[in-house]
């Protein structure tokens, strides 16, 4: 057992040999490659708009949201409530250009029409709102990022579905019924902050429907077609104060002004004979980036270039030289003292200058994000910081797996293709739409590959209709599991190594002469 000061002089040692020039200009080089790559994305990925661009919505916890709807509302106090009969739900699809002029019936799964009480009109107020959807039923959805099933099915004019919404100071409580006489609860909803007086009243939207066209080796790129969809409502029933005055209409976000909508019935609400027909385009729900943006691990676009550089000086760090194979490339005899001393020194070296290139990227990124029009979708601060530093933390590990497959394999170019080919190469294939989903998910599950889960930013949720693959920045496995399995590949490699090598007495380590 080495004692605290010999462990030390060891280290001290592996890092005097490290500290070659040739070595130190590469990490400064891998570092440098993520910075420009980033700051070029992160500076010059603005979007260009034709005037100032429009701030994206953000909802009552600071992330961005979909916000879009068209709204025939009015006045609720503090405790009320709205009942209405849904007796149908119709929409319509049109297909992207060329093609604007094929418009077809139909309804996108999560299409949209029900109530809603929201804390007036601006988008990313806080709401409330039960509905039925185009292929999931009933749902009761809160505040962007909450979604309640109810009774599933749809509707007609022989089979009409009844919605109610409740409210008490700041509790919403949504209902279902298929007679308007027996009820049943679908969800509560506790809405922090909500005002005294609200907006209460009937909505419909529709996302954009998402298919994917094929490119590459089996990739997908997304392709978004404009939806509309309306529903028909009578039997409405508002109770409770505030309720003075008539129906307003409004759309919630831009509406009604773009090429597409040219072709589709105008968004609106209109009322004959008390009943009404409300129709609209958009979504209300979690921001994604199938508004523009894009998560901010894209600015480390250079990361690939960088990663490589970083296994090659880690095997050529500990390879054998061919005529002496218990010796490292300078000469130092490999015992397992040895190598852990070397695997602490590129770790530790890999990991700083790993942070200090994120470190400079990803705040910038964040930070540009903020303004309008820009290319990254923003996230917290502790988001930003665990990107950075696991990130670091995936270099590093990456380099200490290549260092043990180095000193297993003992052959320079033998270790560089093998440690390329297991974390390079998956890492780079599955960021662009080049791989068949399946087969990308799965290299970022089983392969070291998978530890570039901590750069996860986006979450899946069920209720929103995107294209949730790697190369749109969704990993396969949260960032812990990711990272989880990097960490495990890498100790059962070092403990390979180590295990195929001599202990080694309290003087190895000492310079060899060769002459």
């Amino acid at each position: 057992m080495l004692t605290i000061n010999e462990t030390l002089q060891l280290l001290r040692r592996e890092w005097t040999r490290f500290r070659r020039p040739g070595r130190l200009v590469a990490m400064a080089a891998a570092a440098l490659v993520v910075v420009a790559f980033g700051l070029l994305s992160a500076l010059g990925g603005h979007t260009s708009c034709d005037g100032p661009c429009p701030a994206e919505p953000t909802g009552p916890d600071g992330s961005r949201v979909d916000d879009q709807f068209y709204f025939l509302h009015r006045d609720l106090g503090e405790n009320g409530s709205i009942t209405v009969r849904l007796t149908s739900m119709s929409g319509t699809i049109t297909y992207p250009p060329p093609d604007h002029d094929r418009i077809v019936p139909g309804l996108v799964p999560w299409a949209k029409a029900g109530i809603i009480i929201k804390d007036g009109i601006r988008q990313g107020s806080s709401y409330a709102a039960l509905m039925l959807t185009g292929s999931h039923g009933v749902r009761m959805q809160y505040d962007y990022h909450h979604d309640i099933a109810g009774g599933g099915g749809g509707v007609s004019a022989g089979s009409p579905r009844w919605l109610r919404l409740t409210r008490s100071g700041d509790t919403v409580t949504g209902y279902e019924s298929a007679d308007g006489e027996r009820w049943a609860k679908v969800g509560t909803a506790r809405l922090s902050g909500l005002p005294g007086t609200v907006q209460v009243g009937l909505f419909a939207a529709s996302p954009g429907d998402l298919t994917l066209r094929s490119v590459g080796l089996g990739g997908a790129t997304e392709q978004v077609r404009f939806t509309q969809a309306g529903g028909v409502f009578d039997n409405v029933v508002l109770k409770g104060a505030a309720l003075a005055g008539s129906w307003s209409t409004d759309a919630v976000g831009e509406m009604n002004r773009t090429d597409w909508e040219k072709y589709h019935r105008a968004s609106g609400a209109v009322e004959r004979n008390g009943t009404f027909t409300v129709t609209g385009t958009g979504d209300i729900g979690p921001g994604g980036t199938e508004g523009g943006g894009l998560p901010v691990e894209r600015s480390l676009g250079g990361l690939p270039l960088g990663l490589i550089v970083v296994l090659v000086v880690a095997v050529r760090f500990v390879t054998s030289d061919p005529g002496h194979p218990r010796r490292s490339a300078d000469g130092t005899p490999l015992t397992r003292r040895v190598l852990a001393a070397k695997a602490v020194v590129v770790g530790a070296l890999t990991f700083g200058t790993g942070l200090l290139a994120t470190g400079i990227v990803v705040p910038v990124a964040v930070a540009t994000s903020t303004g309008s029009g820009t290319s990254v979708v923003e996230v917290s601060a502790l988001t930003s910081v665990r990107v950075a530093v696991g990130t670091a933390a995936v270099l590093a590990l990456a380099a200490v797996f290549a260092l043990a497959l180095g000193a297993l394999l003992r052959r320079g170019r033998l270790a560089i293709a093998v440690v390329v080919l297991a974390i390079a190469v998956p890492y780079a294939v599955t960021s662009f739409p080049l791989l068949a989903d399946d087969l990308s998910q799965w290299l970022l599950r089983v392969t070291p590959a998978a530890g570039f889960a901590a750069q996860q930013t986006l979450i899946e949720y069920p209720q929103v209709v995107a294209h949730y693959a790697p190369s749109t920045g969704y990993f396969p496995l949260p960032w812990w599991a990711g990272l989880a399995v990097l960490c495990a590949y890498t100790a059962t490699l070092l403990g390979l190594a180590l295990s195929r090598l001599p202990q080694g007495g309290r003087r190895t380590g000492q310079p060899v002469n060769r002459s």
